[in-house]
C-alpha cells in the first residue's frame, strides 16, 4: 500500500514540475506600458556588446559547452542575451543574476569575492554564482557580462574573460 501511495504522490507532482519555469519579465502592464521611460543606465555600445558576448559563447563553444551570455548597462538592464543554440533556458536568468551580482558589487560574482560585499546588496540578488564580471572604465562600473551553462562557473568565467578581452581596449 505505502508503494501505491509514494508512486501516486510522484505521478501527481509531476506535471507541476515538468512546467517550464519563465526566463524572461512578464509584459508590462498598462499603466507601466504609459509611464515616463527613464533613460538607460551608461554601458558599452550594442555593437560591442553582441561581440563581447558572441566571443564568450564561442569560447565556451571551443571548450565544449553551450552558454547563454548577457551584457547589461550600469542599471542592469540587459543591452545583449546571446543563447547558444541548445542552451538551456534557465541560463538566462543565471547569467542575469551574476551580471547584476558583479554589477552591484563591483567585482566578480563568484561568491568567494562578494562574499565580501554588503549582504544587504546581495539579499535580494539570490546565489552568487562564479561567471559575472563588471565592465569598467576606470574606477567607475558601466556594466557587467556574464555567462552561463558551463559544468561550473569558473569555466563560464573564462568564457566572459575572452569576451571582455575582445572589446577592452574599445570600452570608453
Amino acid at each position: 500500500m505505502k508503494k501505491i501511495l509514494i508512486a501516486a504522490a510522484i505521478l501527481a507532482t509531476t506535471p507541476v514540475l515538468a512546467q517550464p519555469i519563465p526566463t524572461i519579465l512578464a509584459n508590462p502592464t498598462q499603466a507601466e506600458g504609459t509611464a515616463p521611460r527613464p533613460e538607460r543606465g551608461r554601458g558599452i555600445p550594442t555593437v560591442l556588446a553582441i561581440e563581447a558576448a558572441v566571443t564568450a559563447n564561442a569560447t565556451c563553444k571551443t571548450n565544449g559547452t553551450i552558454v547563454t551570455t548577457v551584457v547589461t548597462d550600469s542599471e542592469g538592464t540587459p543591452i545583449v542575451v546571446i543563447s547558444e543554440d541548445g542552451a538551456r533556458a534557465i541560463t538566462q536568468r543565471i547569467a542575469q543574476g551574476k551580471a547584476m551580482i558583479a554589477l552591484k558589487t563591483k567585482g566578480a560574482s563568484d561568491p568567494a569575492v562578494s562574499s565580501k560585499a554588503d549582504p544587504a546588496i546581495l539579499a535580494p540578488l539570490g546565489v552568487a554564482r562564479p561567471g559575472g564580471l563588471p565592465l569598467m572604465v576606470g574606477a567607475d562600473v558601466i556594466g557587467a557580462i556574464a555567462a552561463s551553462g558551463s559544468p561550473s562557473g569558473q569555466a563560464d568565467e573564462v568564457c566572459v574573460k575572452a569576451g571582455i578581452a575582445k572589446i577592452a581596449d574599445r570600452i570608453k
